[in-house]
């Protein structure tokens, strides 16, 4: 018979002590252990008792502080993905002292999607199709995690508190500006912005490096902000603009109220009216790898007036899913073999859902697996024998009158593209195309509670690969109420048995190593894991398929 007492519900309750554990901002890891009244939502009958007997330190999964577990690795830890958190009325006026009046207004107007909506009652959003926002998004309890988003230094401070040896920091402010309408302004506030991030990290670098935005509208956009922020400010991160809202041309008259409803995504790769290989050759050029960090809330299937979870749940992994496919199909990465491309903070599991899904459509819709259903090569005498077989005259009167053909002038339809073969551009003729094309020139950033991390490390892939998890620790946002969960979160499937400490290292370290470093030999000279990456870039070898 199953245990039923308290210690079998824990055991038993295992996600539900990790939501627990999240639910306690401000605590660090050390007040969380020493807790014995902890809130705990459970069956009416064991609560008292557990409020009583049970400590958090029973109920969390990893028992050592970031530091402890960094100590007991023979390797560092990058951090793929982390934020700050620019503090908008002092950045404007560095940004005005740097870029001019334009640059900083058109910043600060950039700042007031989110209280603009939030202003507005669940009706006036309903009314406007506008979607639901986050709402105290920023620590307040954990006052001291508050500090260490907004000033670079101190988050410098406490890596080693955080174990973490070295960080890309990415924006919070600058997620958005990519996306601001107006050509002009846009250009002048990201040349702005780019200048003051780098001085905010400019005595940083040996443990800190920040990504400059570098924008997408057009090609030769992107080529300028590329060659300034590489050339002049000497970043090393490029976060790139996708999912390019692009007016559609019948629709150019209307109310600009409704304007943003008449739009297509341009996803860079695929169907794009410019061409943006001009874009990766600059990339190759500058040692730049590019990473997407774009949003996918608030329009489309994810524009809810009253929800903002709803919103939020998967919006990054859909915009992320959306440009690896154009990617992909459009052939990038066959014509850019050496480019590697990140896709952060949507988890892992969507990029190996996509990677099975890819090759399934390739069976069916590639060149030889659509030339099965080539409407020419229907048995129209069988087709005919078999209908009257069963009896269905009126089916066969139909197909007579036909002469044999069930829809012969929809099938002659093929919508004028150039191949009939949806993977053209990729070319594949062998298995390994598929590793080559996609496993090992695609990263994925993975934030540190995310289950579906495993599904990188495991046999399930096609071909058994595995697919490039980065650690992202997402410091600085809602979504984690403190510094100090992510390092034992991400190691908890360590401890529990479900990837390996080589996984582990991949995860945390070598993967980031990959990314950037075969981009640019000289990412991490300077850096306090310089002698690791190295080695890494050197002699260790990809684990390409799952032991």
């Amino acid at each position: 018979m199953a245990q039923t007492g308290p210690s079998s519900f824990i055991k038993e309750q295992g996600c539900r002590t990790r939501l627990l554990r999240r639910n306690v901002p401000g605590r660090t890891a050390t007040q969380e252990r020493t807790s014995v009244n902890p809130p705990w939502v459970g069956p009416p009958d064991t609560m008292a008792a557990m409020s009583r007997s049970v400590t958090l330190e029973e109920t969390m999964s990893s028992h050592r502080s970031p530091a402890e577990i960094r100590a007991g690795l023979k390797h560092p830890v990058i951090d793929a993905d982390g934020h700050w958190i620019e503090y908008a009325p002092v950045f404007a006026e560095r940004i005005r002292k740097a870029a001019g009046d334009k640059a900083a207004d058109g910043f600060l107007a950039s700042q007031r999607r989110i209280p603009d909506a939030l202003g507005l009652s669940i009706a006036e959003r309903k009314q406007r199709g506008i979607a639901m926002e986050g709402y105290w998004s920023r620590q307040s309890t954990n006052t001291r995690d508050r500090a260490t988003a907004m000033m670079p230094r101190m988050l410098y401070d406490r890596l080693d508190e955080l174990g973490i040896d070295f960080g890309i920091i990415y924006p919070t402010a600058g997620l958005s500006i990519p996306r601001i309408a107006d050509g002009e302004t846009r250009r002048a506030v990201i040349r702005g912005f780019n200048i003051v991030t780098a001085e905010y990290f400019a005595k940083l670098s040996d443990r800190l490096t920040p990504a400059a935005v570098i924008p997408m509208h057009t090609p030769d956009e992107a080529v300028a902000e590329l060659e300034y922020a590489t050339q002049q400010l000497g970043a090393k991160v490029g976060m790139f603009g996708s999912g390019v809202a692009r007016r559609i041309p019948a629709a150019e008259s209307v109310d600009p109220a409704l304007a943003r409803f008449t739009v297509t995504y341009d996803q860079l790769g695929l169907d794009s009216e410019h061409d943006y290989d001009v874009v990766w050759r600059k990339c190759r050029e500058l040692g730049i790898a590019p990473t997407f960090h774009t949003g996918g809330r608030g329009f489309g299937l994810r524009n809810s007036p009253s929800n903002f979870t709803f919103n939020h749940i998967g919006h990054f992994a859909a915009a992320g899913h959306a440009v690896a496919k154009a990617l992909f199909l459009g052939g990038v990465t066959r014509r850019f073999p050496d480019l590697r491309f990140a896709f952060l903070e949507g988890g892992v599991g969507w990029g190996c859902q996509l990677f099975a899904d890819l090759i399934e459509h390739w069976e069916r819709r590639g060149r030889d697996g659509i030339a099965h259903m080539d409407p020419k090569k229907l048995d129209r005498a069988l087709l005919k024998s078999l209908v009257d077989k069963y009896g269905y005259d009126d089916i066969a009167a139909e197909l007579a009158r036909r002469d044999g053909w069930p829809s012969r002038a929809e099938d002659e339809l093929t919508g004028g593209v150039p191949a009939l073969d949806d993977y053209a551009a990729c070319n594949i003729t062998r298995k390994e195309d598929w590793i080559d094309l996609y496993a090992k020139p695609f990263y994925f950033g993975c934030e540190a509670d995310d289950r579906m991390n495993v599904t990188a490390f495991g046999r399930a892939n096609p071909f058994g690969a595995r697919i490039n998890a980065i650690f992202s620790s997402d410091i600085g946002h809602f979504d984690v109420p403190d510094m100090l969960q992510p390092v034992p979160e991400a190691h908890e499937l360590v401890e529990e048995g479900f990837i390996t400490p080589d996984d582990f290292r991949d995860f945390t370290f070598a993967n980031a190593v990959r990314l950037w470093g075969t981009q640019n030999p000289h990412f991490f000279d300077g850096t306090v894991v310089a002698k690791e990456a190295i080695a890494v870039l050197k002699g260790d070898p990809i684990r390409a398929a799952a032991e």
